[in-house]
């Protein structure tokens, strides 16, 4: 009789973190898809097809997200329990959720249940810092594995491990950063995809980053060398989703444009799109630099890209420089944005506040000029935030300067240490009023006008400034972290704060889901009619301000862009280093005149 196999039950959970009462932030609907746990439940799924646990264990796998996903260490606990043995991965927890990740780890290792963590937090401290962060000491310290580096390669020897009972305390892969070229590839299936707004899946097509921001993670876990998977492989994980009936994709590479393979991929997604005839959309996250890599951005457009991420961070030359970003030049940015509207991609550009020179009142100048003379779509606003595994953490931590030692509140929506201009309270206030500053109706109205006439779809244009609004104004938090329909269970809140009674907790939510709604439906009508109102104008398709002006020569003498005593001396620095050049070239190319002796 041949014997019966033993099941190993693997549960893979990307983790959520706390809101300000103490409640996992978590959706009826998602708005951003979870990568990290694409790779892992891919790396799985390869795992279970080549029988590396032996042909005697049969490997079950559970996936889940629970920013759309309610989901508890008893359920875990019943889904590990319900089979021979198992563990729990919490995979990509960046830093803001680790102290949640070890809220559910604590109960499983009481039971016995192994449990390994990994993600930006443990790799990041594991790169930048000598000695062990405390977070990931208190993981240690309860039996909870710990993983530094990436996956590709190594999955399946932490499972077969697990299996054995052998687990390590560390596994550190950080100095052995693995070819992505042909390894197993980012899925997830479709009714877990269906939980994210849109049914958009994720995928990454390289890994590093060449530029050295201090306030990114990035660069210190994947590395400055660029990575990439194989064209061949990238069009294998879009069959795979579209067989499955998933179109829509978010291109999670810190920097597509910095992907040496960038050109052959989107020349891929044309093909697929143009010869036959699949339906594809594509978000990317993109450099201030990359329309000046030629048919980048014709091709993004021809690719079926409807949208980028690009990192604005600021407008002032010397907080970009005081950060390292010396790629992102003021002089450039209305080159670069005027390149993406005429091919009719929205934009959406990351913006910091809170930078050394930042004041309340620069802040909202600052953005004032950036709805007058910027053609950006959308802006989503951030703290600046030392995280644990950047170069400005580093610097803080070795220096002894206090950081708040809550993680829960390294989101970059919390201020987590001192600015040297403002109080927290004044920052905090800068913070609320830039979001209320650019997303006026008037400004609203602004943006649909500029769409209509530069080709955007103005009806998407306008549901993104939907949900950015009502996100940031009535759910009270970063749309990246939105979601429709805001869960809350009554007892799965943060340990440090006591469980409400049932006669407070339910009154009160159900008239937060009520109220809220009336507020959504209330931005959804005013908005409505604002659109509305520009479609009926017969001229909408002639409008122009000064945003949508043509670049000309002159313009950093007349755009207040330029008009700061920091922004006139890059501009009277990059001038004379032109004029260099200029001189440089002309002295190359002068021809050599013979004298006579």
């Amino acid at each position: 009789m041949e014997n019966k196999k033993r099941k190993f039950s693997i549960v893979l959970l990307k983790p959520s973190h706390y809101d300000d009462e103490g409640y996992v932030i978590q959706w009826f609907r998602s708005s951003m898809p979870a990568n990290t746990l694409a790779c892992l439940y891919g790396s799985a799924l390869d795992c279970n097809k080549e029988q590396v646990l032996g042909k005697n264990v049969e490997l079950e796998i559970h996936a889940f997200d629970e920013a759309n996903t309610h989901i508890n260490s008893k359920k875990i606990a019943s889904l590990i329990e319900s089979a021979d043995d198992g563990m729990l991965m919490l995979v990509g927890v960046q830093s803001n959720q680790f102290p949640h990740a070890l809220d559910i780890a604590i109960p499983l290792r009481e039971r016995g249940i192994k449990v390994a963590i990994g993600g930006f937090h443990v790799s990041g401290t594991m790169a930048m810092i000598k000695e062990r962060d405390v977070y990931v000491q208190k993981a240690l310290d309860i039996g909870v594995s710990i993983f530094a580096g990436e996956a590709e390669g190594r999955f399946g020897q932490v499972l077969l491990d697990a299996v054995n009972d052998e687990l390590k305390p560390v596994y550190n892969f950080l100095e052995d950063l693995p070819d992505i070229n042909n390894v197993e590839m980012p899925f997830l299936p479709t009714e877990k995809i269906r939980l994210t707004a849109g049914r958009t899946t994720s995928l990454d097509a390289g890994r590093g980053c060449p530029f050295t921001c201090s306030f990114c993670t990035i660069i210190n876990v994947q590395g400055q060398k660029s990575r990439q998977r194989s064209v061949e492989s990238i069009e294998h994980i879009i069959r795979e989703n579209v067989e499955q009936g998933i179109k829509s994709f978010f291109i999670s590479d810190d920097n597509f444009a910095r992907n040496k393979d960038w050109e052959i991929i989107l020349d891929k997604f044309i093909e697929l799109r143009e010869v036959e005839k699949m339906k594809l959309g594509f978000t990317l996250q993109v450099d201030t630099l990359c329309n000046q890599l030629p048919n980048f951005v014709e091709k993004s457009k021809r690719a079926g890209v409807k949208r980028v991420f690009i990192g604005l961070e600021n407008i002032n030359p010397d907080s970009l420089a005081g950060a390292s970003k010396r790629q992102n030049k003021i002089t450039d940015y209305r080159t670069m944005l005027l390149a993406w509207k005429k091919v009719g991609v929205i934009t959406c550009c990351g913006y910091i506040l809170g930078f050394p020179n930042d004041t309340r009142e620069s802040i909202l100048r600052d953005i004032e000029i950036i709805k007058r003379e910027l053609p950006v779509d959308l802006l989503e606003f951030f703290y600046l935030t030392p995280f644990p595994g950047s170069e400005d953490h580093q610097k803080l931590h070795t220096a002894g300067i206090a950081m708040d030692e809550d993680l829960n509140q390294y989101d970059a929506n919390h201020a987590v240490t001192a600015h040297p201009k403002m109080s927290k309270e004044t920052w905090e206030e800068a913070c609320r009023e830039a979001w209320k500053a650019y997303y006026t109706y008037e400004h609203i109205e602004t943006l649909i006008r500029r769409a209509i006439a530069s080709g955007t779809s103005p009806g998407k244009v306008m549901a993104l400034i939907t949900w950015f609004k009502g996100c940031v104004h009535i759910e009270k938090t970063h749309p990246l972290e939105g979601g429709y329909f805001r869960r809350k269970s009554r007892r799965d809140r943060r340990p440090t704060l006591p469980i409400e009674s049932p006669f407070v907790f339910y009154p009160k939510f159900f008239a937060e889901i009520i109220w809220k709604h009336v507020c959504w439906i209330t931005l959804a009508i005013r908005l409505r009619l604002i659109y509305r109102k520009v479609r009926k104008d017969p001229k909408n398709r002639e409008y122009m301000d000064l945003a949508l002006e043509p670049v000309n020569e002159n313009e950093t003498e007349t755009l207040d862009l330029f008009k700061s005593e920091a922004a006139i001396n890059f501009v009277e620095k990059r001038n004379r280093f032109q004029k260099m050049r200029q001189s440089g070239t002309q002295k190359n190319k002068a021809p050599l005149v013979k004298t006579n002796p």
